[in-house]
């Protein structure tokens, strides 16, 4: 299974979100630069975080992104459920494939989904932005604070 991109930059703003409370709010300009997404593409997927209520966004010169909710609240398989949509890994009756009614591979293939989704829950963001990440996220920001005060 591959993650999509969508995905996984919507796992990396999280991870940059969660680490600490920061004022003033990082500004998606700021995860852009730092993950070297398209801006726009980022910007699609800071809409559906903040649908989602995982994150509060507010827009104009004083905006910024955050975390909605503590990071030790949100589990990361279920986070990719959502962001990954719920389709199947194949699709027997789009392409109508012959075997469709004997095969089991659609049924092995959703247990095995639903078994990845399942150890991914065992993990919030709070566990995945320990350690040498999280502090590799800080440096990031106030390296980025620096550049911008000096600019």
């Amino acid at each position: 299974m591959k993650l999509t991109r969508f995905s996984d930059i919507g796992l990396r703003v999280l991870m940059y979100l969660a680490r600490e409370t920061r004022s003033p709010s990082v500004t998606v300009a700021e995860v852009a630069m730092q993950f070297e997404v398209p801006h726009n593409h980022l910007v699609k997927v800071v809409g559906a975080l903040a649908k989602m209520g995982w994150i509060d966004a507010v827009r104009g010169r004083n905006g910024g992104i955050r975390l909605a909710n503590s990071a030790d609240t949100l589990r990361i398989g279920t986070v990719l459920r959502v962001l990954e949509g719920d389709t199947e890994m194949v699709d027997c009756v789009g392409i109508g494939c012959r075997l469709s009614g004997d095969c089991l591979l659609r049924n092995a293939l959703k247990v095995g989904v639903e078994a990845f989704y399942s150890a991914m829950n065992q993990y919030t963001l709070a566990d995945i932005v320990g350690g040498n990440a999280g502090e590799q996220i800080i440096n990031m920001h106030r390296t980025f604070l620096m550049d911008r005060a000096a600019a």
